[in-house]
């Protein structure tokens, strides 16, 4: 082989996977101009992602490829990324979903999903929250099984202690269809609220005001982290870890023997895992 063409060679891999990040910065809104919360933001391909603020804004490092965007509520959009950028603004155009259908007759109140046998709190929960991994973004749940259409009315779930301030959490649902497996969305909007800082147990129950209802299939209840007190966040990381408290910046839950899914959209990550956070689903069955 010619000595240039094999030097060539042997720094193609290089060239690729040294690119120079570039920053973009911008701003996430709405057909109406409407600032869109807690968007996902990454280049699912090379694992890179972040997730955007409360009022939409967003800031990402990254080779240029191209930005992708993630919201249950809206279509997924794209941004082609040549170089660094400032005040980008991304429309998000809404997701048409179907009405929810009134359908008649009796029904019994039930639990779609149980928790599952509870692994012994005495050998650990799961580290639902991390800094370094497991952070904003990524879902964790539990898949339900549908027999017969299934109205939603509580979603129950406990968190063992959480050391993040300003916790914001969402809960989505999503149908599981095909293979491989695809996750439709089925909420018009993700359910918001707070998980307050506490070094004790807080029990969860969510009551939905949309209306859900799941036809007969299968489906994934996922939690996620959307947003922290990055100003707090960052007092934190300035501390010297010899004079933190021992769990800051962590969140945990109990785990369960049922199997689940870890997700993050923006980062292209997947991954079936053995046990679950446990969420519990309750709500009634149609008959």
């Amino acid at each position: 082989m010619n000595s240039k063409l094999f030097l060539l060679f042997l720094l193609f891999p290089i060239c690729v996977f040294a690119q120079e990040r570039v920053t973009v910065r911008g701003r996430i809104i709405n057909e109406k101009g409407e600032a869109v919360e807690y968007v996902q933001v990454g280049v699912p391909r090379l694992h890179i992602g972040t997730i955007s603020t409360v009022d939409g804004h967003f800031e990402i490092s990254i080779p240029p490829d191209t930005l992708e965007f993630f919201h249950v509520s809206y279509e997924t959009a794209s941004y082609p990324v040549t170089g660094a950028a400032n005040d980008v603004v991304i429309v998000l155009h809404e997701q048409e979903l179907p009405p929810a259908v009134f359908i008649g007759g009796n029904t019994k109140e039930k639990y779609l999903i149980h928790p599952g046998v509870k692994i012994n709190e005495r050998i650990g929960g799961a580290d639902f929250y991390r800094p370094g991994g497991g952070g904003q973004g990524a879902e964790l749940g539990c898949i339900a099984k549908v027999r017969k259409p299934f109205l939603i009315k509580d979603i129950q779930f406990s968190i063992l202690d959480n050391h993040i301030p300003g916790c914001v959490a969402s809960i989505n649902v999503y149908r599981i269809e095909g293979d491989p497996e695809t996750f439709v969305n089925v909420l018009h909007k993700p359910i918001y609220f707070n998980i307050i800082e506490s070094d004790s147990r807080q029990d969860y129950s969510i009551q939905p005001e949309e209306i859900i209802l799941l036809e007969p299939g299968r489906y994934f209840v996922a939690l996620q982290v959307v947003a922290t007190d990055d100003e707090a966040v960052r007092k934190i990381l300035e501390t010297p870890e010899s004079e933190r408290h021992p769990r800051a910046l962590h969140m945990s839950t109990a785990l369960y023997f049922k199997s689940s899914y870890e997700r993050y959209s923006a980062m292209g990550k997947m991954m079936k895992i053995p046990v679950n956070i446990g969420v519990g689903v309750k709500g009634l069955e149609y008959q």
